[in-house]
């Protein structure tokens, strides 16, 4: 099979396209996380992605890399393990000798020209080593763990320069900038911000075969997901909504609970987390062998 079929990220957003549901990406920093994803997807017979930030490059290195990618890899269900948020072009380096299926290259602070010329010399770079690009065009405000905030006005995707962009970089999929924002929303959240009619008209533009990726989803608002789905969105970053379950559980016994006890529990409180998310997207039960 040809390179990007070959590659695991497209084939779960592919399925996607094709039953008409999303798949999580799971932001995890750490073993628990991970453990709880996975368990989760394999739980509820569901596709997913796991991903990291740079962060984890520098402060776990290659080898945690390794390791999670063995994990996602072995799972029961197809997951795959993606980079958020690439932003420097040396972690980009270290990133393309690591097995990731796919990487976010974020180029939307810099003019349109420069995006599009960094984003396209990475895509010929990666496809050599079987990795899709994620892109971002425009720009989404806010921060997140290890990125830094954006000082300036919201830059929104040009839904009429959308397909270019995508044509000219050649990366596979779009993260689109239509309100969403990083980290907390103001008041109103995402039901006052995100431009739905800004999403269908990138949608209508863009080749249809290119999926759309939601970032900047905390709070969850279910019907804004359910909306996104039928307008393209195939994969929905969740990061700080995961955690909810997980940092209660620890504030609550981490002064009582032996460490092995701990992490079990740690692993079994994102787990909760981590379903609640395969079921908010539809892809619980999707995964048929």
């Amino acid at each position: 099979m040809s390179f990007p079929e070959s590659n695991l990220t497209y084939k779960i957003l592919k399925a996607a396209t094709e039953g008409n549901y999303a798949v999580p990406a799971f932001n995890v920093y750490n073993t628990d996380a991970l453990l709880g994803a996975i368990r989760a997807a394999e739980e509820l017979n569901a596709p997913c992605m796991v991903e990291v930030f740079p962060w984890s490059l520098h402060f776990q290195g290659g080898e945690f890399i390794r390791f999670a990618a063995e994990a996602c890899h072995n799972a029961k269900v197809p997951i795959a393990l993606h980079l958020d948020h690439c932003l420097e072009e040396e972690d980009i380096n270290t990133a393309l000798e690591l097995p990731f299926d796919s990487i976010m290259v974020d180029a939307g602070t810099s003019d349109p020209d420069t995006n599009i010329a960094f984003v396209a010399s990475v895509v010929g770079r990666a496809a050599a080593k079987g990795i899709t690009i994620e892109a971002e065009m425009g720009r989404i405000n806010g921060s997140e763990d290890g990125l830094p905030p954006v000082n300036m006005e919201e830059l929104y995707t040009d839904p009429e320069y959308a397909a270019e962009f995508m044509t000219r970089t050649g990366a596979h999929f779009l993260a689109p900038s239509f309100g969403n924002v990083h980290g907390p929303y103001p008041e109103g959240g995402p039901l006052k911000y995100w431009q739905l009619d800004r999403i269908a008209k990138i949608k209508e533009l863009c080749p249809s075969e290119i999926p759309l990726v939601i970032h900047g989803t905390n709070p969850i608002v279910q019907q804004l997901i359910d909306k996104m789905i039928n307008l393209g969105a195939r994969k929905i970053n969740m990061n700080r909504n995961l955690y909810v379950y997980y940092r209660k559980f620890l504030a609550e016994n981490s002064e009582t609970l032996e460490m092995t006890k701990l992490q079990e529990g740690a692993v079994e409180a994102f787990k909760k987390g981590a379903m609640e998310g395969l079921r908010i997207t539809h892809c619980d039960g999707k995964y048929i062998k």
